[in-house]
């Protein structure tokens, strides 16, 4: 059997769906390949869609019978020895569920990310003290209410996502937040100047968009709830949205859903403050506090 983890790689993805690629241009069916292996067929649909690891013999195997030729099949190999590393976020398996762990990888893979956040500052844009009273608050979880220690190892998880900001290729972060997020108070005064000048700094990034909903402006097509959109470089990933709830979350690529999505987002930045008007709101607001 290959070997289950909390959650695949994106690199894992791409080559599980390279894979299907290449048995389904060899003609074959998955039981096809499951003989091959003398799995079941449910084993090969795993690997294809990265319930499962890559074990390298089974790669090999399936490879050969695929007709693909040994150049391509080391280099593929290759590819998979690398996919099949732990991401960075592994060393935080005793607090991150497998739902979440999927995010983080894709999160960290995508081109473009575009959320909508109705209740809290966006993970990505939080500082250490306003995530802490987020996290302290019982907002995640109620488990962390009690734990000082599980709060400060899900701070230090946040902080290390928020790196991708600034590296070498960073993705373009689009995001509409709602007023709520911002008039609701999280810790004392000092805790809400510090967010504040956060936001007012990161949004001069050349890679970050961030509008305000503003309450004038009445009802707009997200109040159903927070959901993010990802946008991937390589062609084997498709649009991705993922939309989360009190006990986990949920993954759509099927093109009607993400399409739906990324129309409500649209209209939702179209109904939104510009961005030059929410920097003003910021540094309004910033005076207020």
């Amino acid at each position: 059997m290959s070997e289950p983890r909390s959650a695949p790689t994106v690199g894992q993805v791409v080559l599980g769906r390279r894979l299907q690629d290449l048995r389904e241009a060899a003609g074959l069916k998955r039981e096809d390949a499951a003989k091959v292996l003398r799995v079941t067929a449910a084993t090969v649909r795993r690997m294809e869609t990265a319930e499962v690891a890559l074990k390298i013999p089974y790669l090999q195997m399936l490879l050969k019978s695929y007709g693909v030729t040994d150049t391509e099949a080391d280099a593929f190999v290759q590819l998979a020895e690398d996919a099949n590393k732990p991401g960075w976020w592994q060393r935080f398996h005793d607090i991150l569920p497998g739902w979440f762990s999927m995010y983080v990888s894709l999160e960290g893979a995508a081109s473009l990310i575009r959320s909508y956040e109705p209740h809290f500052v966006p993970g990505l844009l939080q500082t250490e003290e306003y995530a802490r009273g987020v996290l302290q608050s019982g907002a995640i979880g109620r488990a962390l209410v009690d734990d000082p220690g599980l709060v400060e190892r899900h701070v230090a998880l946040r902080m290390q996502r928020q790196t991708l900001l600034t590296r070498e290729d960073a993705p373009r972060l689009w995001m509409v937040m709602d007023e709520t997020a911002l008039r609701r108070p999280v810790g004392d005064a000092a805790v809400m100047r510090g967010q504040i000048d956060r936001l007012l700094e990161v949004i001069e990034l050349p890679n970050v968009t961030l509008q305000v909903a503003q309450f004038a402006s009445g009802p707009h097509p997200g109040t159903y709830g927070p959901f993010v959109l990802f946008r991937f470089a390589v062609p084997e990933l498709p649009d991705m949205v993922y939309s989360e709830y009190l006990t986990g979350a949920v993954y759509l690529d099927a093109r009607p859903e993400v399409a739906t999505h990324l129309e409500v987002m649209d209209r939702m930045a179209a109904h939104a403050a510009t961005a030059p008007r929410t920097k003003e709101i910021l540094s309004d607001l910033r005076k207020e506090l």
